[in-house]
């Protein structure tokens, strides 16, 4: 049986990016980019377009950016991990590669990947983890 890796990043930060992540992907492109009117007068449905002034976005874009180095190189590793790019075998490989990408635009980087969300839910739980552990009680 393969040894789970330790990671930089803590499993809740990881969490919390992929519950941001997938706030962000539900967004839609714009329909109307010239509205003048409120959110409350179009039945919200700004609030479910893509905007580049989008605060998911922006906040999604600082919890990245407020990451040191290391947990920002196990998020990527981990998002490439969570698509399936190998296995936990291959675990020192896959941090090796997104240490040698690593560059000032991980946040962009990683809000350019189609399905973020899903791809840190199945790392994490490849690495003996669920959103359950997470989630606030009711």
């Amino acid at each position: 049986m393969t040894k789970i890796p330790d990671l930089a990043i803590s499993a809740a930060k990881v969490f919390v990016i992929l519950t941001k992540a997938r706030q962000f992907d539900v967004k839609d492109v714009v329909t109307d980019p010239d509205s003048g009117s409120n959110a409350s007068d179009d039945a919200m449905l700004s609030v479910l377009e893509d905007h580049t002034d989008d605060p998911v976005r922006a906040e999604l874009i600082a919890i990245i950016r407020g990451l040191n180095e290391d947990e920002q190189i196990d998020l990527v590793a981990l998002a490439w991990f969570g698509r399936g790019d190998g296995a936990l075998d291959d675990w020192g490989d896959i941090r090796a590669e997104a240490a040698r990408a690593h560059n000032r635009r991980t946040a962009e980087y990683l809000l350019g990947m189609p399905l973020l969300g899903d791809y840190l839910e199945e790392a994490l739980a490849q690495f003996g983890h669920s959103p359950e552990e997470f989630e606030q009680p009711a």
